[in-house]
């Protein structure tokens, strides 16, 4: 059974908090740098991986996508995203992401924002995706950067004076499952490392076009000091990946 956390009533009220929040990691870091990666929508078929609330999918429709499909398997999810973000062009189906290579059709662009770290076989992923996606297809997405996914026992950042100093880094090369508490305990996450990442897109055909880790302004820091942590080491990671091979 897949852990369907954001059906979570808990949890889905704190994660709406977090993600109406202006000065979120979201909204200042991971958004702007991911739709940085994407190419131009204009007339393209495009695959929203976790799609959420949908306000992504709403974008990629406004900018000029033929069609847009968002995948989520959350029905509060869901719910919110066909009340809030519909367009005629746009599609949202209940489904988890292990699930997609039984969708029918392929895309020129699959996107997903923020959810990759919640599927426990990259690998598969990756090669469904591939499969997905028509000749010179992207794939961009980003995930919670494998430094801070490494801890077991969950991040702990070393202070002086209250200024953060350095992240304590455990368990680097453990690669798997981590049992997370973010909002509620019990949150299943899995981490991977670099290697793990980047071979799984590797082996499934992919060329690697960009990667990113964003890090803020000095001036977003100066007036929101608790992303100083970026500094030290990003909060995500971003790929974009092509398929060059027919």
């Amino acid at each position: 059974m897949k852990q369907n956390i954001y059906d979570n009533l808990e949890f889905f009220e704190g994660y709406k908090k977090i993600r109406e929040n202006e000065n979120s990691a979201n909204n200042i870091e991971e958004k702007p740098a991911l739709f940085g990666l994407l190419p131009d929508l204009r007339g393209k078929r495009v695959l929203d991986l976790g799609c959420g609330y949908g306000e992504n999918c709403k974008a990629f429709s406004q900018m000029g996508a033929s069609f847009v499909m968002g995948i989520d398997i959350s029905d509060r999810m869901l719910e919110v995203a066909t009340k809030e973000n519909p367009a005629d062009n746009i599609s949202f189906v209940r489904m988890c992401m292990e699930n997609i290579s039984c969708i029918d059709g392929e895309f020129d662009i699959v996107v997903s924002s923020l959810a990759v770290h919640y599927i426990s076989d990259f690998e598969k992923l990756s090669s469904d995706i591939f499969s997905l996606l028509a000749p010179a297809g992207v794939f961009v997405f980003s995930q919670e950067h494998p430094i801070t996914t490494a801890p077991k026992e969950g991040v702990s950042w070393a202070k002086r004076d209250n200024e953060i100093e350095f992240l304590r880094l455990k368990d680097y090369s453990y690669s798997g499952q981590r049992n997370t508490s973010w909002i509620v305990d019990g949150v299943i996450k899995y981490h991977r490392t670099f290697s793990d990442i980047f071979n799984s897109l590797l082996r499934a055909g992919f060329t690697i076009d960009t990667v990113s880790e964003p890090v803020v302004e000095a001036s977003v820091i100066n007036k929101l000091p608790s992303f100083s942590r970026c500094l030290h080491v990003p909060d995500f990671l971003l790929v974009k990946a092509e398929k060059i091979r027919v």
